[in-house]
C-alpha cells in the first residue's frame, strides 16, 4: 500500500541526500505533471517549514524543495559559498533528480537571491520567477537596524521561547496578533541546521546584490510582498518592479512569513501567475 499525505492523497514525494559539486544536498521531490516548481527557502530554515505552502499548491504539480549546505538535513559546506555557486548547484541537483527541462523558481526572503541568480545564469531552464518577501541583497533599502541585528544569530531557530518574543518585531503581519504560531512553525522543522551553516548564509547575502543586472532577467516575474514586513520595506518592491522588464506585483496586508502562515490565501495567487493568468485579481 502506498503512503498517504496529510491531505489523504497518495504521497508521491521522496527525499534523498544527493552529492553535488562536493556538497551533500538534501532534496525532496513531489512528483507530478507540468512545469516543476522549485522552492528556495529563507535563511536558517529547513524545507519542512514550507509544508503549509506545498499543501495548498495544486496536488498535481511537481514541487522541489532542498536544504542549502549547513541547513536542515544538508551537512555543512567546508568553505563559504556565494549565490552564483548555489545557482550551479541547484541546476545540477535538478538534473540529478531527473528534471532537466525548464522550471519555475520561487524564492522566499534569502531564497529570493538564489531564485534571481538562477534566473540570470540559467535563462533557458527558468520559465517564470516568483519573489516573495525579498530584495536585491546588499544594495537595497534595509529594514530597521534593530530588526536586522536580531537576525545575526540563528538563536530563534533553536530557542523557541526566544523566537516567540522576537517574532512580532521581525515578521510583522499576523504574527503581531499571535506570536505563538511561529513556535508551531519552528517545531515543524526536523532540524534547525548549524551555526556554521547560518554564518555561511549570512556571508553569502552580505556580499551579493542583483541591482546592476536585474534588467537582464527577461522571465515573467511575480513579486509578492506584505505591507507589514519589517525586514523588506515596500520601497524594495518598487525598485524591483522598475528594474525587472516583465514584473508584476501582488501586495497583501501581512508580514514577512505570510507565504507560510497564510498559504491558503497566497498559494492561489502563485498558481494563477504560473498558469499565465496575468490579468488575475490582485496582480498589477
Amino acid at each position: 500500500m502506498s503512503a498517504r499525505s496529510e491531505t489523504g492523497m497518495p504521497d508521491r514525494s521522496s527525499t534523498a541526500l544527493v552529492p553535488v559539486l562536493g556538497q551533500q544536498i538534501r532534496v525532496n521531490v513531489r512528483r507530478g505533471t507540468g512545469i516543476p516548481l522549485v522552492l528556495c527557502n529563507g535563511i536558517g530554515a529547513s524545507y519542512e517549514v514550507l509544508d503549509p505552502l506545498v499543501a495548498h499548491l495544486d496536488p498535481e504539480t511537481t514541487v522541489v524543495r532542498f536544504d542549502v549546505p549547513g541547513t536542515g538535513g544538508s551537512p555543512n559546506s567546508i568553505l563559504p559559498y556565494g549565490f552564483p555557486y548555489l545557482a550551479v548547484v541547484l541546476r545540477r541537483l535538478l538534473r540529478k533528480v531527473g528534471l532537466d527541462g525548464p522550471v519555475d523558481v520561487l524564492g522566499l526572503s534569502w531564497g529570493g537571491a538564489v531564485a534571481q541568480q538562477y534566473a540570470l545564469q540559467h535563462p533557458r531552464h527558468c520559465r517564470r520567477m516568483i519573489l516573495v518577501a525579498t530584495g536585491t541583497g546588499a544594495l537595497m533599502v534595509p529594514g530597521s537596524p534593530r530588526v536586522l541585528l536580531r537576525m545575526l544569530t540563528p538563536r530563534r531557530f533553536i530557542d523557541h521561547e526566544y523566537a516567540v518574543g522576537l517574532a512580532p518585531h521581525i515578521y510583522g503581519g499576523s504574527v503581531r496578533r499571535d506570536p505563538r504560531i511561529v513556535r508551531q512553525l519552528l517545531e515543524h522543522q526536523l532540524t534547525a541546521g548549524s551555526a556554521v551553516g547560518y554564518l555561511h548564509q549570512l556571508t553569502a547575502g552580505a556580499v551579493w546584490t542583483s541591482l546592476p543586472w536585474l534588467p537582464l532577467i527577461r522571465q515573467p516575474t511575480l513579486i509578492v510582498s506584505g505591507t507589514d514586513d519589517p525586514i523588506i520595506p515596500l520601497a524594495n518592491v518598487h525598485i524591483m518592479r522598475t528594474l525587472l522588464p516583465q514584473a508584476q506585483v501582488h501586495l497583501h496586508a501581512g508580514g514577512h512569513a505570510d507565504l507560510i502562515l497564510d498559504a491558503a490565501t497566497l498559494a492561489p495567487v502563485i498558481e494563477r501567475f504560473r498558469a499565465g493568468d496575468d490579468a488575475a485579481p490582485g496582480l498589477r
